[in-house]
């Protein structure tokens, strides 16, 4: 204690803090501060994904009742959207252009073969769409709450996964109206569905980082898909096109048979159409599908949980 001789003011000096000269990293350590938004390790983060599983269940039924919400039709709209673009397309490439030609099994076949192509890839390319704008298009939310970002486009694309089951019903409708017996390899359809979930989930990841810094990526995306279904054999037996109308090698029909798209359509095909075989897919197509589901899966998890902390940030 000391005191002042002008105004006889009486000074007390504060005892030293046992705080002192620690650093700001010492002084979190020793209370236990973390840093707010910080990125978690990756097992902790698997283990925040799976304790809000309901939350990532409820945001995915509430965006699918509220997607057609406006419409007279409601989710009617959720199975007349795909069954109107395969009706364009039967008429464009059936009809005009002759894609009916070498279908497994003939032309009768060419109903199922398409309409089975349209429904599977237009779960990739919804999946793909909306992980495009999971962050940017809910960036109130992400500011708002503290969750794990990745509930997002996992979110997104269960959505996509439930909008196909209502698909589904229409699809099995087709194949009965048009000849084809149920039978055991239907059974076949809930594996490939599963993997093409997992691919389809990690894809929209991917693009969920990539749309979050640039929300041109979502204008970009359309033509991206468009050029991938054409390359995919949705509308045309691919293989067929391309080793007798363009007489390209076998191997670069296995090749473009191998893209995703292609492996998860023939497979459903397969597993749907009598007399689609084998012979009619890529090489090796199980291994294909279970690969590219854990490529993608794998990596698209790890690239978007290595910028947790940066979604929603400006």
């Amino acid at each position: 204690m000391s005191e002042s001789a002008h105004d006889r003011a009486v000074v007390v000096n504060a005892p030293p803090s046992p705080d002192d000269g620690l650093t700001s990293a010492q002084l979190a350590a020793k209370y236990g501060l973390t840093v707010s938004g910080a990125r978690p390790s990756l097992p902790a983060y698997v283990r925040q994904l799976w304790a809000r599983r309901h939350f990532i269940a409820a945001f995915s039924r509430a965006k699918l009742q509220a997607q057609y919400s406006q419409a007279k039709l409601g989710q009617l709209w959720q199975v007349a959207t795909p069954l109107l673009n395969a009706l364009v397309y039967f008429f464009i490439f059936g009809v005009l252009l002759g894609a009916k030609e070498g279908v497994p099994g003939g032309e009768q076949n060419y109903i199922p073969f398409l309409v089975t192509g349209v429904f599977v890839f237009t779960f990739t390319q919804q999946s793909v769409l909306s992980g495009v704008r999971a962050i940017s298009g809910n960036v109130g939310l992400v500011r708002a709450l503290h969750f794990p970002r990745a509930s997002l486009p996992i979110s997104f694309a269960l959505q996509q996964l439930q909008q196909l089951m209502y698909s589904m019903i229409v699809l099995l409708v087709v194949l009965l109206a048009f000849g084809q017996v149920p039978a055991w390899s239907w059974l076949l359809v809930l594996p490939i569905l599963v993997l093409q979930f997992v691919f389809n989930t990690g894809v929209a990841m991917i693009m969920a980082r990539f749309g979050s810094h640039t929300p041109d990526l979502a204008q970009l995306m359309p033509f991206v898909l468009r050029t991938w279904m054409y390359a995919s054999g949705v509308m045309f037996p691919l293989q067929h096109m391309m080793t007798e109308r363009a007489s390209l090698p076998g191997w670069a029909a296995d090749l473009a048979a191998a893209n995703p798209a292609a492996v998860f359509m023939d497979l459903m095909r397969f597993a749907l159409i009598d007399d689609y075989t084998y012979a009619n897919l890529a090489p090796f197509p199980w291994l294909l599908a279970l690969g590219w589901a854990l490529f993608a899966g794998v990596l698209g998890f790890v690239y978007f949980w290595k910028a947790e902390e940066r979604y929603g940030r400006g």
